[in-house]
């Protein structure tokens, strides 16, 4: 088979479509460059996972943008039979910058979203134990679901609200914006230390207790106060 079928003009093959996100109201897309994820950012679920509760430095892992997915379903994924929901708020940079100050950090936010940190719960565990990486656990082919993104122009800095998740009807998470251990501001600061923060990235700022097993057929309903609903089939 001839080589050129592969090739794109200025490429040796065709490069792949950039990721992005819907924006509420609008038929623009909002072009995705990283995922940026805290991890235990809410003390109760730190504790439900068996860590220590008191505000720690905090730790990042990092998804493919390749991983979001807004089509409303999530394809269960091989190797694994202990998938977990994850319902975080999806805070999307429009500014980037190095060593940027908490007192401006916000300038740098365009919008927010409801968002699912899908997690093989059974692998990471092993990556875990093992001291490795997270990835095989984490960054899985449409682990991060995510909702339309609302401007801040609509929206504002949300400081405090309630954050839910419910499976099938039934209420597994439940918690409220102001419990996250670092805010906001705190999380872009840190970050714009150890990376150059670029327009596009976005950061999923952590998850309430209540995290669970889901299977084939389930339905996931997430709720954030004055941000948004989102709901995701496991098919």
């Amino acid at each position: 088979m001839s080589d050129s079928l592969y090739k794109s003009p200025g490429y040796v093959i065709a490069p792949q479509p950039r990721a992005s996100l819907p924006v509420q109201g609008s038929d623009q897309l909002f072009p995705v460059h990283r995922v940026f994820c805290i991890g235990r950012n809410y003390a109760a679920h730190a504790v439900e996972m068996g860590h220590d509760p008191d505000r720690e430095p905090p730790f990042f892992f990092l998804k493919s943008p390749s991983c979001l997915t807004s089509d409303g379903r999530f394809p269960y994924p091989a190797e694994t039979s202990d998938v977990h929901h994850e319902i975080e708020l999806v805070v999307a940079l429009g500014k980037g910058g190095e060593n940027i100050a908490e007192a401006g950090a916000l300038d740098h936010v365009w919008g927010y979203a409801p968002g699912l940190d899908m997690t093989r719960r059974d692998l990471q565990g092993e990556a875990k134990k093992m001291g490795r990486p997270w990835e095989v656990g984490k960054s899985f082919e449409k682990s991060a679901p995510c909702g339309a993104l609302v401007p801040v122009a609509v929206s504002g800095h949300p400081t405090g609200g309630a954050i839910t998740l419910d499976v099938n009807g039934v209420r597994r998470q439940s918690g409220d914006l102001n419990q996250m251990i670092w805010k906001i501001p705190e999380m872009i600061v840190v970050l714009s230390r150890y990376f150059t923060l670029q327009p596009g990235d976005i950061i999923m700022t952590g998850t309430p207790a209540g995290v669970g097993s889901v299977v084939r057929g389930d339905l996931m309903q997430a709720h954030i106060a004055g941000i948004g609903d989102l709901s995701v089939r496991v098919v």
